[in-house]
């Protein structure tokens, strides 16, 4: 079903191609300006959409058997990722029942028990409390009430998504709307990470605006790349997630080929996005690889920070390490300097109050999505998660 899917999806893709059209929505939208600096807005954005939905935490290969376990912090919430004894995932915050220290120290490896560096109380991967030391001497503890605090954790297409507020469960399936099925196709269930870097950038929703903007491409990325490619672009959604193609003419050729023959690597050309902060784009240098930007609000509301981990599916030799090296410092050297060195600025400027809106264009239907997907999760309240991802959220897009 997922490549019926994709098949659909290049088939809108072709007739955009051979019409010498684009996705248009019905009319430019606009954006408040102050929804990129007002901290009160920022504040609500992050407690009610990085703090309730699932969030890109790792991927399946660094979890390659039972017992192995990654510590890291997101959003100022320390996690300790594990896989269990039984090979499943599991989530905790990161922090002691007895007095609230950080039970592993950031970083990965392998253990079936977690110590704790402050009074040395004991867990395992499955978040239970072990033992307490010296227990006769500090008391009766009833171990079924103090193990970690676990988090809500699903494994999908090989990837790691958590919710950082601890909750007994969260609905993984409705909040992908069946993306996670396309997503699979993808193939990092059986890729590797060949390398991770980090990027500073300027609030979190104009970095976003970027991954679904192609408008600025050819002009901005003029001295990098930008003029090798259109500033042209269609869209597809399923729920709040998107992918962003370009209909370029060549796909006109592929009308006269059986679709059992057209290639997957074709169809999954484009910037996958997941909301409410990844992209994914792919690549070659001397064989194809993956770059996963995983994007969170920094500690105020003009920043960010952006975590870029590069996968490959498989082991490259040395020729192609190096490869995949200098396209890592170009890659970040474009983000840092091109895209993010403007988005700072455009953050500065806004917060002058010089314009009171942005504009969306009718052929920015992507971002156009995107903000209307911020605005109706920031209105939400509990109850209505997960049932919002089922609505037709933003502008219809053809």
């Amino acid at each position: 079903m997922s490549r019926t899917r994709l098949i659909e999806i290049t088939r809108r893709h072709i007739a955009h191609a051979v019409a010498g059209t684009v996705d248009q929505a019905p009319g430019i939208r606009s954006v408040p300006a102050d929804h990129y600096c007002d901290s009160q807005r920022w504040q609500l954005e992050v407690d009610r959409i990085f703090r309730r939905l699932p969030l890109l935490l790792a991927f399946s290969t660094e979890f390659p058997k039972p017992h192995s376990y990654r510590a890291l912090e997101v959003a100022g919430v320390p996690i300790l990722l594990v896989r269990n004894g039984k090979g499943s995932m599991r989530a905790f915050v990161n922090m002691c029942s007895h007095r609230g220290a950080q039970v592993v120290a950031e970083g990965s490896g392998e253990a079936r028990r977690f110590l704790c560096p402050y009074h040395a109380w004991a867990y395992d991967s499955n978040g239970a409390l072990l033992g307490v030391r010296n227990s006769g001497e500090f008391g009766e503890v009833d171990p079924s009430c103090h193990g970690l605090t676990p988090l809500p954790v699903s494994e999908r297409a090989g990837m790691i998504f958590g919710v950082l507020s601890p909750a007994e469960s969260f609905d993984f399936d409705a909040f992908f709307c069946g993306y996670d099925k396309v997503l699979a196709l993808l193939g990092f269930a059986d890729c590797q990470v060949v390398g991770r870097q980090a990027v500073e950038g300027p609030n979190w929703k104009i970095a976003y605006d970027g991954y679904l903007d192609f408008y600025h491409l050819p002009i901005l990325h003029r001295e990098s790349f930008g003029t090798e490619i259109g500033d042209k672009a269609v869209y597809d959604a399923w729920g709040p997630h998107q992918k962003v193609s370009m209909p370029l003419p060549y796909l006109a050729s592929l009308e006269k080929k059986p679709e059992e023959e057209w290639p997957e690597s074709l169809l999954l050309a484009g910037i996958w996005t997941i909301f409410p902060h990844v992209s994914i784009g792919t690549f070659d240098a001397d064989g194809p690889f993956f770059m996963i930007s995983q994007l969170f609000p920094g500690e105020r509301v003009d920043s960010s920070i952006t975590y870029q981990t590069f996968l490959s599916p498989a082991p490259p030799g040395q020729e192609n390490r190096e490869g995949i090296a200098k396209q890592m410092e170009f890659l970040h050297r474009v983000v840092r300097d091109e895209d993010y060195a403007t988005g700072k600025t455009i953050g500065r400027n806004l917060a002058t109050g010089a314009k009171a809106n942005v504009l969306f264009g009718r052929n920015e239907g992507g971002g156009q999505r995107f903000h209307s997907w911020v605005d109706a999760l920031v209105e939400a309240g509990e109850s209505d998660l997960p049932e919002i991802f089922s609505r037709d959220i933003g502008p219809e897009i053809r």
